[in-house]
C-alpha cells in the first residue's frame, strides 16, 4: 500500500509539475500576444488621429452645407418678403375699394351730387394707380372661361349667350399681387 500511495504521489506531483509548467507557458503566451498590440499601439494613434480627422473634415462639410442651405433658403424668404411686402395693406384695402364702387354705381340728379361723385372717383383712380404700382392687378372674369384658382362661383345660371363654364357675371372683383391671388372673384357661372 505504501508503494501504491507513492506511486499515486509521484503521479499527482508530476500532474502538478505539468500543470504548473501549463500554466507558466499560459502566462508567457498572453505576456507575448500582449506585447504585439503595444507595438501595433505605435500605429493605432496615427490611424486614430486620422480617423479623427476625417470625421472633424466631414463635420466641416456638413456644416458648411447647412450654412450655405440656411443662406439660400432666407435670401429666398427675403425676396419673397420684398415681393410681397404690400399684401396685407392691400388685402386691408380691398373692402374699402369695394365700398368706392358701390358708391360710383350710384345715379345722382343735382350738382352737388355729380362733384362728390367726381370727387370719391378722383379717389378711387388714385387707390387703384397706388395698387397698381405695387403690382395688383384685376382678374378679368366676365366671358371668360371659369378657372377655379382665379374665381369663385357662388351661382350658376343657364345664358344662350354663353358658352358652358364661361363667367357670366361678376359679383366681386377679384385681384392679383404679382403671381398670388390675393382675392378670387366672385362670379355667376353658365352651366
Amino acid at each position: 500500500m505504501t508503494e501504491e500511495r507513492n506511486t499515486e504521489q509521484e503521479l499527482n506531483s508530476q500532474t502538478e509539475e505539468e500543470t504548473v509548467e501549463e500554466v507558466f507557458a499560459e502566462n508567457e503566451a498572453s505576456e507575448n500576444t500582449e506585447e504585439k498590440p503595444a507595438q501595433e499601439g505605435e500605429q493605432d494613434p496615427m490611424v486614430e488621429l486620422q480617423g479623427k480627422l476625417e470625421e472633424a473634415e466631414n463635420r466641416y462639410l456638413r456644416l458648411q452645407a447647412d450654412f450655405d442651405n440656411f443662406r439660400r433658403r432666407s435670401r429666398i424668404e427675403l425676396e419673397a418678403s420684398a415681393k410681397y411686402r404690400a399684401q396685407n395693406i392691400i388685402s386691408d384695402l380691398l373692402p374699402a375699394i369695394d365700398n368706392f364702387e358701390r358708391a360710383l354705381k350710384m345715379d345722382v340728379d343735382n350738382e352737388q351730387a355729380k362733384s362728390l361723385k367726381q370727387g370719391v372717383e378722383m379717389v378711387y383712380r388714385s387707390l387703384l394707380d397706388a395698387l397698381k404700382n405695387e403690382g395688383v392687378e384685376v382678374i378679368e372674369a366676365v366671358g371668360k372661361e371659369f378657372d377655379p384658382h382665379l374665381h369663385q362661383a357662388v351661382m350658376q345660371a343657364e345664358d344662350e349667350n354663353f358658352g358652358p363654364n364661361i363667367v357670366v357675371e361678376e359679383f366681386q372683383k377679384g385681384y392679383m399681387l404679382k403671381d398670388r391671388i390675393i382675392r378670387p372673384a366672385m362670379v355667376k357661372v353658365n352651366q
